[in-house]
């Protein structure tokens, strides 16, 4: 992998995934702000969160929570804690800070915290349960664990199935797991969850129809658009077939009656009992 090993993940912290990384955010955020209210983030809450890649979602929190919360947020890139720690700096946000942290590996100096923010990240770890662990450690008894992970990720298609997309979905996950991730791990969070003393709050899912002239569109379309050469650089792909990949999807792009199906997403919360 590019860059230092340990501190990589599948998708790189390259500049182009930082900046996916915030049109991912922005799409989302309209669905993550509802979900945040709905689980009782306010003015006044201490919030963890993990995993945090360049502080999109930190930011929003420290916003919700005002002077009176707090944000700790942990990130085991280098590049990410650099980048989120100059906005922090620079929007001059006093209730959050910004750790550099393996979160299977090195110590996460928090507790008693109320709620903790994992989005797509147990998919990527070691070991998902050792994750849920260590984040009922964060929360005191009664806080809130918030996790938007991927429960089916091979619903994301196209309607119809385009056949460069299919293939490409397929290589997505082999090459997910060989990383020793687990891309549908939502699946199993509620029962990691109920081993760790949480009581599941809520099990919501997420996916959506979307077409070209949808917003939402701009998810995938960047994902494609920079994942691709990433998996080649991995060597899982090669150029030939990330061009065609990359040419199916500009075409289903500039086709008004495309239709595709995104990945199912679950929201969960739980209760540290």
């Amino acid at each position: 992998m590019s860059q230092s090993a340990e501190r990589d993940y599948v998708l790189g912290t390259h500049d182009e995934e930082i900046v996916r990384l915030g049109v991912q955010h922005r799409v989302w955020r309209p669905v993550v702000l509802d979900c945040w209210q709905r689980a009782g983030i306010t003015v006044g809450s201490k919030v963890v969160d993990v995993g945090a890649g360049p502080g999109y979602a930190t930011l929003d929190l420290g916003e919700i929570v005002g002077a009176s919360g707090k944000v700790q947020a942990f990130e085991r890139s280098t590049k990410f804690v650099t980048a989120a720690r100059a906005v922090v700096k620079t929007r001059g946000c006093a209730n959050i800070e910004v750790h550099e942290a393996d979160l299977m590996t090195d110590e996460l100096p928090v507790t008693d915290f109320d709620f903790s923010w994992c989005r797509w990240v147990t998919a990527f770890v070691s070991s998902p349960e050792k994750l849920v662990g260590r984040i009922s450690k964060l929360l005191r008894k009664g806080g809130t664990a918030i996790f938007h992970e991927y429960g089916a990720y091979d619903t994301w298609r196209f309607v119809p199935p385009r056949p460069a997309h299919e293939k490409f979905r397929g290589e997505i996950i082999d090459a997910w797991k060989a990383s020793g991730g687990e891309p549908n791990i939502g699946l199993q969070l509620p029962s990691l969850l109920a081993a760790h003393g949480f009581g599941i709050s809520e099990v919501r899912p997420h996916i959506f129809p979307i077409r070209p002239s949808d917003y939402m569109w701009q998810w995938p379309a960047t994902f494609v658009d920079s994942s691709v050469d990433r998996f080649v650089e991995l060597g899982s792909i090669n150029r030939q077939f990330a061009d065609a990949v990359k040419a199916e999807f500009a075409e289903a792009s500039t086709d008004s009656s495309s239709l595709m199906l995104t990945p199912l997403v679950l929201e969960i919360t739980a209760r540290k009992q």
